[in-house]
């Protein structure tokens, strides 16, 4: 008897913590379990036009295997491509510059701890309302009034980075310590000496970390919105080669360029960063 008491004693002091019932936590795993649900009734009532399940992945890796183990340049050159990556990255680069600068003035006065809550919650419900509308829907919006073309894509593009950019820069400003601003209203500080003598110098890392962050997002943009949109550069480029010359290899080739302009501009972003918190 002793040494079953001993034995349990070192348990009979430990509470086991029950989860109470919520319904958020209810409603979520509902959802969830519908979602599985229907993605497995949706496979098993596909209609797959008499193609074997096994045949089509067969089919889907070797056309994967020639894209990128036979990538070419059939219907453009080097030079052509290049000149493409780099129209898509110049692209990238006007919609995040003019996103940026249009966030930032909105930004300060979505802060809360830097305009009045009625100002900042009407920014941030329209910031909300634009970013929650994919970037392609902007650009087909935009494109009813100027066409399609760069010009287009360029608007729906900066439309939607300034959504965007303007809920980050808006927390970020948030962030700052309010005995900071309290001192310095205390000290006779107006409103723009406050913003340029302690907002912007504390929140200049993580305002170019997410301007950074949106420029990868807008380069990855760019290239849909040139097959989708007519935007030209390389995505054009791709549209071209799937569409119309139908030339697998030729799509590698691009993908390959596309892939190697991505990892250049993260490992620059990455070396900035670095250096700014140094």
């Amino acid at each position: 008897m002793d040494m079953l008491k001993s034995s349990q004693a070192p348990y009979s002091g430990i509470a086991i913590p029950a989860k109470p019932f919520n319904k958020p936590a209810f409603i979520i795993r509902i959802t969830l379990l519908a979602l599985v649900l229907l993605s497995i009734y949706g496979f098993i009532t596909f209609d797959y036009k008499g193609v074997n399940t096994l045949d089509g992945l067969l089919a889907a890796s070797e056309n994967f295997k020639k894209m990128f183990t036979e990538a070419h340049f059939k219907h453009f050159t080097f030079g052509e491509a290049l000149y493409g990556i780099l129209v898509t990255v110049g692209l990238a680069f006007l919609t995040t510059l003019f996103g940026a600068i249009i966030a930032l003035f909105l930004g300060l006065f979505a802060a809360r701890n830097l305009s009045n809550s009625k100002v900042s919650n009407i920014i941030k419900s329209l910031a909300a309302f634009i970013r929650a509308v994919p970037t392609v829907l902007w650009v087909l919006i935009f494109a009813v009034a100027a066409g399609l073309g760069s010009v287009a894509a360029v608007v729906g593009m900066t439309f939607h980075s300034v959504s965007y950019l303007i809920k980050a820069y808006s927390e970020s400003f948030e962030e700052l310590d309010e005995g900071v601003i309290e001192a310095l209203k205390g000290s006779g500080a107006n409103w723009w000496q406050i913003v340029f003598q302690a907002v912007l110098p504390s929140s200049v890392t993580s305002i170019l970390s997410w301007t950074f962050f949106r420029f990868e997002i807008n380069f990855g943009v760019a290239v849909a919105m040139g097959a989708a949109a007519g935007a030209g550069g390389i995505g054009f480029d791709m549209f071209m080669a799937s569409s119309f010359y139908l030339d697998l290899r030729e799509i590698g080739m691009i993908t390959y360029f596309v892939l190697a302009f991505a990892i250049l501009l993260e490992l620059f972003a990455n070396k900035l960063k670095a250096k700014l918190h140094k």
